[in-house]
């Protein structure tokens, strides 16, 4: 009786549930220990650029060198692709699928709006003889601001890789916990460009 129960039990269980956590568990738990290193490593940018903003080396500072109205249009575009990869997020929840790629088009056409903004203000810096080698200042500048940049490249690639695993895999729970791993990761760069708009471009003299 009792190993009949047993077997019940084990065909009633789907494998990757059984043990002490499921995997969606499981992947959540390893994608936000990747998120903290990720996190640590933007800290020492941060510290370093703390050091290091002031030794201009008699080239131009930030105030000199930022335009906060560009800057502060860059902002919009990220805090408004993170809306919509939330509602994206909930239209995955229910299994939309072009409420899905509506969420998905606004995020990358904002997120890439972000960067190009971003590329922008690089290269008007960089023709005027305000690059990453002119300065420790402007070397920890173009270190914080371009790792940033350059996460928000690899997510743009990662959400188009996903909209085509949704449209060829359809729903299948590691593309559901790959896009829940993509919203974790994109709402991570909203928070540390919070951090960088408000310490270097709105910190800055």
């Amino acid at each position: 009786m009792i190993a009949s129960t047993t077997t019940v039990a084990e065909v009633e269980i789907p494998l990757p549930e059984r043990g002490p956590s499921s995997r969606r568990v499981i992947v959540g738990y390893g994608f936000w220990l990747f998120l903290l290193s990720d996190i640590i490593v933007f800290s020492a940018l941060f510290a370093a650029y703390a050091v290091l903003s002031g030794r201009t080396d008699g080239g131009p500072s930030g105030v000199q060198l930022f335009h906060r109205d560009s800057v502060l249009i860059e902002t919009g575009c990220l805090l408004l692709s993170s809306f919509a990869c939330a509602m994206m997020s909930l239209a995955v929840e229910v299994r939309r699928a072009g409420l899905m790629l509506l969420g998905a088009v606004l995020t990358f056409a904002l997120g890439a709006a972000f960067l190009g903004l971003e590329l922008t203000e690089f290269a008007g810096m960089i023709a005027h003889g305000a690059g990453p080698s002119r300065s420790a200042f402007l070397s920890a500048f173009f270190a914080l601001v371009g790792m940033h940049g350059l996460h928000v490249s690899i997510g743009l690639c990662w959400l188009v890789s996903m909209v085509a695993q949704v449209f060829t895999l359809g729903w299948r729970p590691m593309v559901i916990d790959r896009l829940a791993c993509f919203s974790l990761f994109w709402h991570a760069l909203d928070i540390v460009w919070i951090g960088v708009f408000t310490i270097v471009y709105l910190g800055a003299h």
